[in-house]
């Protein structure tokens, strides 16, 4: 399991000019290390894909103010906008299970909650879904297609994944790069039936379905 490390603090300049042709990239690079000591730092374990830089938030307003503090590829203005599609996402794409005991074997005591798309319809409140336990934001192309994200919700290990279970993080309050591939949105649930404990059985559980077709997984050490 590889651990993103924090990155290393930006070298001296050797003469004046220098000093001048390098002051606003060190600053950024300052920016980030504070990002990065600020918070847990994301860890992940993959095949080798692109990477791009992420944040993890657990609310709005914690992604608002590391905004304030100084952010390499977000503003206050994407916080709010990424959070909006993360709930959207989130209600579109979590899984949705049979019963509440079935869906908090998956993603921990007190992780589940009605599923609000049912709401008043025949069966609705058999149905459950994991909670939004926050978001990710990640940079697109390097930082020059704007942002995008991902809801975080728990897992049966004590930590966050993304909806489809496809990437595991230990923390959902960190900085780091992680795979492109994280921010693939999943299959839509919302209005399809409700997993029963048999089908979660032959699946192999919340994310296995992914990890076991090799290198399709991505977990996160704590």
């Amino acid at each position: 399991m590889t651990k993103i490390a924090k990155p290393p603090q930006p070298s001296q300049p050797q003469d004046a000019a220098s000093t001048a042709t390098a002051g606003r990239p060190r600053k950024r690079a300052q920016r980030t290390a504070l990002l990065l000591a600020g918070s847990a730092v994301l860890a992940l374990a993959a095949c080798r894909e692109e990477q791009t830089e992420a944040a993890a938030f657990p609310d709005e307003a914690s992604c608002i103010a590391a905004a304030q503090a100084g952010s390499l590829f977000f503003t206050e203005a994407d916080c709010r906008a990424q959070f909006a599609a993360a709930q959207q996402e989130h209600l579109e794409t979590a899984p949705r299970y049979a019963s509440r005991e079935l869906c908090e074997q998956e993603h921990g005591a007190g992780a589940c909650g009605a599923d609000p798309a049912a709401t008043g319809q025949q069966g609705g409140g058999s149905i459950f879904m994991p909670l939004l336990m926050g978001y990710m934001i990640g940079s697109m192309l390097g930082g020059r297609g704007g942002v995008t994200q991902q809801p975080l919700v728990r897992n049966a290990s004590g930590g966050f994944s993304n909806p489809s279970g496809r990437a595991s993080f230990a923390t959902n309050a960190g900085a780091g790069r992680v795979a492109q591939g994280t921010f693939t949105r999943g299959p839509t649930t919302m209005g399809q039936p409700a997993m029963t404990q048999a089908q979660v059985a032959q699946r192999g559980g919340f994310g296995a379905s992914n990890t076991s077709r090799g290198g399709a997984g991505r977990s996160v050490g704590g």
